[in-house]
């Protein structure tokens, strides 16, 4: 089976992109909820010390950006590693 990368990669940035968006409503509409979430995640590491919820317009967009741009990068490599490595 081979991976198209840029089919790859266009769904990984949805994905991606998606659950950006509602972390980021989930934080600014349910912080103290979004912190018990994170700090499970992150093996009960005391999150509350540096927990502020300052979600501006712009931090939304420059991490929306970046988290998609990211991801778009690492679905293309997966496609390409993996119609690849496929071959072999």
């Amino acid at each position: 089976m081979k991976h198209e990368p840029n089919v790859t990669a266009n769904a990984t940035a949805l994905t991606v992109g998606t659950i950006y968006i509602v972390c980021a409503a989930a934080v600014v509409l349910l912080p103290d909820l979004s912190l018990t979430i994170a700090q499970s995640w992150f093996h009960g590491l005391d999150l509350s010390k540096i927990s502020v919820v300052n979600v501006t317009l712009g931090s939304f967009i420059l991490g929306l950006v970046t988290s998609v741009a990211g991801s778009w990068t690492v679905g293309y490599v997966f496609a390409r590693a993996y119609s690849y490595f496929s071959k072999r």
